[in-house]
């Protein structure tokens, strides 16, 4: 599976997710604050599936360099 999470998206997302996990565990918002895990895993690991299902991605295409030699 390929990343579709770009850098800034990705560093959002650990942020945002760290912060709903210390939120539940401290009990300053509900039990649905645990879904930060699911927030910081997508963006420790770059995948988002709704992200693939859209077809959306926000990191950047990787493309293999021009061969100059074959022109």
């Amino acid at each position: 599976m390929n990343q579709n999470v770009g850098g800034i998206d990705r560093i959002l997302r650990i942020i945002a997710g760290l912060a709903l996990i210390i939120l539940a565990a401290t009990g300053v918002l509900g039990p649905w604050a645990w879904l930060g895990v699911i927030v910081l895993a997508t963006g420790v690991v770059g995948i988002c599936m709704p992200y693939t299902l859209f077809g959306f991605r926000t990191c950047a295409i990787k493309t293999p360099p021009e061969n100059p030699a074959a022109q």
